[in-house]
């Protein structure tokens, strides 16, 4: 960390860092992550007009919440897309059909930027009726109160739903005219299908029903097996009998916990 910097950023700062961030999130920054962390962080000192790691630090040990909310913002690695492994999808059409006129809450952890959460509710609303359809709930939460307002608002660049089936582009989106061109903007309808909010999945849960369906993909990958397996044992108790879990593609609950079991494809069902 010797070389030529705006900002004075030592190991201790680093290592400090790698730490809280740790205890605020339970992702575990690989100790190559220096130059992301300083340059993320950096604009953080720019704006707030500090001249050093140092004086950061100082300020998040006496902060009140709000800038620790940008300081997990800048070190939180948000990537997502429309439809993003399709076969869950089509899973959860099948799923959803043999459920119809039952309520069915659905939990979209770590949502990032909403693609997620509106993918759902587009399979919500093509495979069951409508009046089935509104005794689903839809809950979308992220760490990342950036993202998540990113997902509250539904508007996005056209290139973000090349995943989406162009039926689909036509009956969900409303294309962006003038200077909104190249934009998209999910209609109001599907908007309305979704419930956005910040939440830490290390902090306390505020869900007083059970979820039967869980996506919570490429969200713990950062996480080490002892966290993971409090993670699962969690969700264990928030999901109701015979619900079902969707994992990232790298990820494996092998040796996390037995509280679910694999249907193959990161497809899992809750053991009761």
């Amino acid at each position: 960390m010797s070389r030529e910097r705006e900002f004075q950023f030592t190991r201790g700062d680093f290592e400090w860092i790698r730490e809280k961030v740790t205890g605020e999130t339970g992702i575990q920054l690989n100790p190559s992550k220096d130059q992301m962390v300083y340059s993320r962080l950096a604009r953080r000192l720019r704006a707030l007009g500090l001249p050093d790691f140092a004086s950061y630090r100082k300020l998040l040990e006496r902060d009140n919440g709000e800038e620790m909310g940008q300081f997990v913002n800048a070190l939180t690695t948000n990537l997502t897309a429309f439809f993003r492994e399709s076969h869950h999808f089509d899973h959860l059409a099948e799923i959803l059909q043999e459920w119809a006129g039952e309520p069915i809450n659905i939990w979209s952890a770590g949502c990032s930027t909403g693609e997620e959460a509106y993918s759902i509710a587009m399979t919500v609303l093509e495979n069951l009726s409508a009046q089935d359809a509104e005794r689903v709930t839809i809950t979308a939460t992220d760490l990342d109160s950036s993202v998540v307002e990113h997902g509250r608002r539904g508007i996005y660049d056209e290139g973000r739903l090349s995943g989406v089936p162009a039926l689909l582009k036509k009956r969900y989106f409303l294309r962006g005219t003038g200077r909104n061109a190249g934009k998209a903007k999910v209609k109001e309808p599907l908007r309305r299908m979704v419930t956005f909010d910040t939440q830490n999945l290390l902090h306390d849960w505020p869900f007083s029903e059970r979820f039967r369906i869980v996506f919570c993909r490429n969200t713990v990958i950062y996480f080490n097996k002892e966290l993971q397996a409090q993670l699962f044992e969690r969700l264990h108790r928030y999901t109701a009998p015979g619900a079902w879990l969707y994992i990232g593609h790298s990820e494996s609950l092998w040796k996390v916990t037995e509280r679910f079991v694999s249907h193959g494809r990161t497809i899992y069902e809750r053991v009761d």
